[in-house]
């Protein structure tokens, strides 16, 4: 399910609401978010108010999250509205805001909506997690000769 994050909105919350992430930034929340969004195999669209910061070299590269500003002549939730008409599917979309008027938007397309503290909690508990250790390539490409032999021993069986 495509996410569609209020970036400031979400931003805030955390900042307000947890202490460990008083001095998270825009690039710091986008790189939590990537994980996150990697871990539960889906991509999404963050949308900050306005500008951003000068450099925003340490906003790119992420494959799955990309990264909006609305620029100086309009906000977020107009972004975010636009990208809720525009999708083709919005009943498939999640969308993160405690705004009312985005809450609103939501529920005209029929998307999903959660608030930013909630779905926070949710990013945390997921990427708390430990991550799946991955299977032994034995598994899939079997014994070798020598390791056969070894266990043939081993029980005392013969071929």
């Amino acid at each position: 399910m495509p996410v569609i994050i209020d970036g400031y909105n979400l931003l805030r919350e955390i900042q307000k609401t947890d202490e460990e992430f008083e001095t998270l930034t825009e690039a710091g929340l986008s790189r939590i978010l990537s994980e996150y969004l990697k871990r539960i195999r889906s991509h999404g669209h963050i949308v900050f108010d306005g500008l951003g910061p000068p450099d925003k070299s340490d906003l790119g590269g992420f494959g799955n999250l990309e990264v909006y500003f609305s620029g100086p002549d309009t906000d977020a939730d107009t972004v975010i509205e636009q990208k809720i008409l525009d999708n083709s599917a919005p009943k498939s979309l999640l969308i993160v805001s405690t705004d009312r008027r985005l809450r609103a938007a939501a529920g005209k397309g029929k998307a999903a909506c959660i608030r930013s503290e909630l779905f926070f909690q949710e990013v945390i508990r997921q990427l708390d997690r430990k991550k799946p250790t991955p299977e032994p390539q034995q598994k899939r490409r079997g014994l070798t000769d020598s390791e056969t032999e070894q266990w043939m021993d081993l029980f005392d069986l013969d071929r």
